[in-house]
Parts: structure tokens; C-alpha cells; sequence
């Protein structure tokens, strides 16, 4: 299996930083997408508190029936969405539970749909499951949503689960309505269950907030949301994020992982409960930040001459590279030796990923300015 495993592009963008950072250049890291803002007080100050208790170092064996009570309360004010606490189970953050629960349906060779370009884990779940991993493609033409009647009958007669995410990472858009209606109808009509990985929901910057999966008729009949702590509240560390929906899929994903775990550290649970029951102010405050980004970056590279197409949401921006480039990883190389400003090529999504690079919101406007400057006076040929 190991064969399978690809070296990490993020590993090999790290090394490439180093040797700037020793060459004394200065660096602009916008390849990684690791939130820069704190968490909120009120969730430290619980994480805090919780680990001065000894107690709280025993195994924990199942989730707290306050955190529980906690996620509900969350789905239902944030997203309208009713969860029963058979519906709800936590995960070592979604990457975790993405490489694990294949396992819970696939046998070797069976198929899972993930999309290309779409984040390197999705395609981990299957080949952890020893299934055979098929791409949908989605496409700027087509708005970045999959032509679900492209797919050939023969793979979906194969195909036991479709991982889908919007707002996704890497391409930053979002997906209308419609769309989950058509889904729902279609894993029904082929018996396929849903995955959809709902990281984003919380950094979207059209008038309306992101919504979940959930939220659409007939998805619990179809499938499960990953929903995570990590971006929306900035505890990428922690490890905690929630799988929910479908409560015989929940009820075997948690016999999975019983056989491998001994449930989420206590005081990771308590902070998780003073996230999801406190205030939203300085989640909104956030979002707003991200689009100030998102504005500063696309509008400012328009302007000195490169066409980048404002982000839909996410904390990422998708662009064309410039011409006159041989691949995505060639122009990320030549930029970085150039202006010391790192961004992820596209191929590391997938084959129609190639041709575009993601840059990470992850810098405030003052350093987002400065990236400008250094862009336009490098020489480099920002058109297309």
C-alpha cells in the first residue's frame, strides 16, 4: 500500500522555503492553508481549565453528551439542519475520518468518486479501503460542479460512496441549490452514498452564509457531513471535527474506529463545547476579514496585469498561471526563486488542476500589498 502514497507537495514547498529563508531571502508563505487568527478566549480559557483537571487524562472511550448536545445546537441554529445523537460522532479532525471510513463500505475493487482537481485526501479514503479510485471532472466551463451525467453507467454500478465538497478546495467556489437537489436525486437513483466535506461553510463571501448538505430533502437518506472545527473557529491543532447524518453509516463508522481509538482528549472535547455554544460575532468577523483579503489579492493581481477571478469561498484563491510557463510546478518554482512568494501548483489536486496555481488568504492587507509591490517590480511576465 505504501506504494500508493505520494510524497506530500506541501513537504516539498517547505523544503523549497528553507532554502530561501537560509539563502536570506524573505518569504511570502501562502501555499499552506493554516488559519493566522487566534481562537477565541472563552475556547483557550476552557482548553486550559480542562487540562489542569487530572481526571481529564483518562481515556474519554465516547463523546461527552454535552459536546453532543453542543453539535445539535450548532446544526440547528447555524444551519437550520435537526441531528439526533445517533446522527453525530466525532473524528480526529476530517482528514482522520476521510482516510478511515472507506473501510466502512468498500471491499477491493470497489469504486469511490472523488473529483479532480479536489483535496489529495479524498482520494486517500479509497486507497486506504483498497478501492479503486475514479475521477469526476469538474471544470471551469461547467462552473466547477460535475457533470453527474457524464458518468459512465458501468463505473457507477461499482461505485459504493462520491466524496463531494463545496465551497471547495482547491477551485473556491460554491455550489447552488439545484445542485443538491440533482445530487440527492442521483445517489439515490444509483444507490451511492455521499460523503460531503463541509470545511468551508463558514468562509464564503457572497450575500448568503454557506450552507450544509444537510439542509437539502432526502441527504440523511443519502449520505453523511464532515464538518470541522479547524477553519471556522481555528483549531487546526486540536484535532476535532464531526461526522453527521446518516445514522447507519454514523453507527458503523463508530464501530470502525472504536477498533483503532479511545475517543477525543477530554479538554479537546470541553474547548469544542465553549466553541460551538459561544458567540458567532468573531466567526463573522473573520469571514469579513477573508473577504478583505480575497478583494485585496484578486483586485490588486488584476491590476498588474494577471486575471484572477475573485474567490467564491474558502480561504484560498484558484487562478490561471501566466503564458509562456511549461507547467503549474515550473511557474511556482520561478516565482518563488524570484520574489520569495510560495503558492501551490495545481497539479497537486489532481490532472485538471495542472495549468493553475492556489494561493492561501492567510496573510492581513498590509502584507498582501507588500506581496503586490514585490510582484510588480519583479519583471515577471503576470499576463494572460
Amino acid at each position: 500500500m505504501i506504494n500508493d502514497f505520494k510524497p506530500g507537495i506541501f513537504g516539498a514547498l517547505n523544503e523549497k522555503k528553507e532554502e530561501l529563508l537560509r539563502a536570506g531571502k524573505k518569504v511570502y508563505n501562502l501555499s499552506v492553508g493554516t488559519p493566522d487568527f487566534e481562537p477565541a478566549p472563552h475556547v483557550m480559557k476552557a482548553m486550559q481549565d480542562a487540562c489542569g483537571k487530572p481526571e481529564n487524562y483518562k481515556y474519554s472511550l465516547a463523546d461527552l453528551p454535552e459536546l453532543l448536545e453542543a453539535v445539535k445546537n450548532r446544526y440547528e441554529k447555524r444551519f437550520g439542519v435537526h441531528l439526533e445523537t445517533d446522527e453525530i460522532m466525532s473524528v480526529y479532525g476530517s482528514q482522520e475520518a476521510m482516510a478511515h471510513i472507506g473501510m466502512v463500505f468498500c471491499d477491493p475493487g470497489d469504486v469511490i468518486l472523488v473529483p479532480n482537481p479536489g483535496y489529495p485526501m479524498f482520494e486517500m479514503s479509497g486507497i486506504m479501503a483498497k478501492a479503486e479510485v475514479r475521477y469526476y471532472e469538474i471544470r471551469e466551463e461547467n462552473g466547477y460542479l460535475p457533470d453527474l451525467d457524464s458518468i459512465p453507467e458501468e463505473v457507477l454500478k461499482r461505485t459504493k460512496y462520491m466524496i463531494v465538497s463545496y465551497p471547495l478546495n482547491p477551485v473556491c467556489v460554491c455550489a447552488p441549490d439545484d445542485f443538491y437537489v440533482r445530487l440527492i436525486a442521483f445517489a439515490k437513483k444509483h444507490d451511492i452514498v455521499i460523503l460531503h466535506d463541509n470545511a468551508y461553510s463558514d468562509i464564503t463571501f457572497a450575500d448568503r452564509p454557506g450552507r450544509s448538505f444537510l439542509a437539502y430533502e432526502g441527504a440523511k437518506d443519502v449520505g453523511v457531513e464532515f464538518y470541522s472545527l479547524s477553519k471556522s473557529y481555528n483549531l487546526t491543532g486540536a484535532r476535532i471535527s464531526f461526522v453527521v447524518g446518516n445514522r447507519d453509516i454514523v453507527s458503523r463508522f463508530r464501530l470502525l474506529r472504536s477498533q483503532i481509538d479511545y475517543g477525543i482528549f477530554y479538554p479537546v472535547q470541553l474547548a469544542a463545547i465553549a466553541a460551538l455554544n459561544g458567540p458567532d460575532d468573531f466567526i463573522e468577523r473573520q469571514r469579513e476579514e477573508y473577504g478583505r483579503r480575497n478583494r485585496a489579492l484578486c483586485g490588486g493581481l488584476r491590476k498588474i496585469g494577471w486575471n484572477v477571478p475573485d474567490s467564491q469561498g474558502t480561504m484560498f484563491v484558484w487562478v490561471r498561471i501566466p503564458e509562456g510557463y511549461e507547467s503549474s510546478a515550473d511557474f511556482c518554482i520561478k516565482l518563488m526563486e524570484k520574489t520569495g512568494v510560495i503558492v501551490t501548483p495545481g497539479s497537486a489536486f489532481g490532472s485538471n488542476g495542472e495549468g493553475y496555481v492556489r494561493m492561501a488568504l492567510v496573510v492581513d492587507t498590509d502584507t498582501i500589498r507588500e506581496i503586490l509591490d514585490v510582484l510588480e517590480k519583479s519583471g515577471m511576465f503576470l499576463q494572460g
